[in-house]
């Protein structure tokens, strides 16, 4: 076990009251539509992405491929960044399951413009997919946890519009959005033909995401998550976590953020790291070791009880949470000073 743990929000346990609501947690057989706790979660969900209906999922992958495999036709083309979650972290999902293809896109921390989607739509011609969706990830994970500018979502809005596309949007970090942007998900959504968005991450859920639509959507993805397996019986027990973490973890985020920055801007004063300061947006962190020794720095924190995430010898990821207070990031911040110094 780590002392600090910033691998990822992922790893957030339920808080005391939190766990007090999941053993009070009212529940039935979803399969039969009769777990009154996942019923009320779909329906405070809907309400604040300003949808009219939500569908319980136990995954933000499993999100993101049924609203896929429910929009896409087989055959159909997927614009989205080359950063993107879908494309990088969900095992091929969408080729398997939409039967569907993705057309990459560079961008900014993983931010892309409807222009460049537009000089990549596809002729109406038999050799060609047919350019269907653009899927958005707000915040962007790939690009360091940033923020997507709503004036370039509304331009993609007005794209999908003129072509007759869907957009989907992977919000598994949008409550981070909301908070950073101070832009409330109802508009951010409102963009977007379908949303998904996680309680497992900064809100601390232990388990559990959701998709909001149309009611006809999320009709279809209802059978979807039968099809894929992903229907639970009395799993009001997580979803009342969910709900409590909705009303009552939202605000918060306000904290792990300004954590964020405070890693980011005692970080970035070592020779050896660069960290692109204007990209620490909300709790996600990246450092670039300009000597290759991620790999060796993750595991020497990991000897001192701070757990990180190196994904080769240059990049480091750091993510901030409600497990990780002002004093985890005091012992994070010592044990770098500590082992940077011991190298010069």
């Amino acid at each position: 076990m780590f002392r600090v743990d910033l691998r990822s929000d992922t790893v957030t346990k339920p808080t005391a009251t939190m766990r007090r609501v999941m053993f009070d947690a009212e529940v039935g057989d979803d399969v039969f539509g009769e777990d009154p706790s996942i019923r009320a979660l779909e329906e405070r969900t809907a309400e604040v992405l300003g949808k009219e209906a939500a569908l319980f999922v136990p995954s933000g992958t499993m999100a993101n491929q049924i609203s896929l495999a429910v929009i896409a036709n087989t055959g159909s083309e997927i614009y989205c960044s080359e950063k993107a979650h879908i494309f990088n972290y969900e095992s091929g999902g969408i080729s398997v399951i939409a039967r569907a293809q993705l057309h990459t896109i560079p961008g900014d921390r993983g931010i892309f413009s409807a222009a460049d989607v537009a000089k990549r739509l596809r002729p109406a011609d038999d050799h060609f997919p047919v350019s269907r969706i653009i899927e958005l990830e707000n915040t962007m994970n790939g690009g360091g946890g940033a923020i997507w500018p709503l004036d370039m979502v509304a331009a993609h809005r007005e794209l999908a519009n003129q072509h007759g596309m869907w957009i989907h949007l992977d919000g598994a970090r949008l409550w981070n959005a909301a908070v950073g942007s101070g832009v409330r998900e109802e508009t951010w959504a409102s963009y977007a033909d379908t949303v998904s968005v996680c309680f497992s991450k900064g809100l601390g859920a232990p388990v559990g995401s959701a998709i909001a639509g149309s009611r006809s959507f999320i009709e279809e993805a209802h059978r979807w998550r039968k099809r894929l397996g992903g229907g639970m019986r009395q799993a009001g027990i997580i979803a009342s976590g969910a709900l409590y973490a909705i009303d009552h973890h939202r605000d918060r985020l306000h904290d792990d953020h300004q954590r964020a920055k405070r890693l980011a801007e005692e970080l970035n004063q070592y020779d050896v790291i660069d960290v692109d300061m204007e990209g620490v947006q909300t709790n996600i962190v990246w450092l670039t070791f300009k000597d290759d020794s991620a790999l060796t720095m993750m595991n020497a924190l990991k000897e001192r009880g701070i757990g990180t995430i190196a994904f080769d010898g240059q990049r480091m990821r750091l993510v901030t949470h409600l497990d990780v207070d002002d004093e985890g990031i005091d012992q994070a911040l010592l044990a770098f000073r500590e082992l940077l110094s011991a190298t010069s």
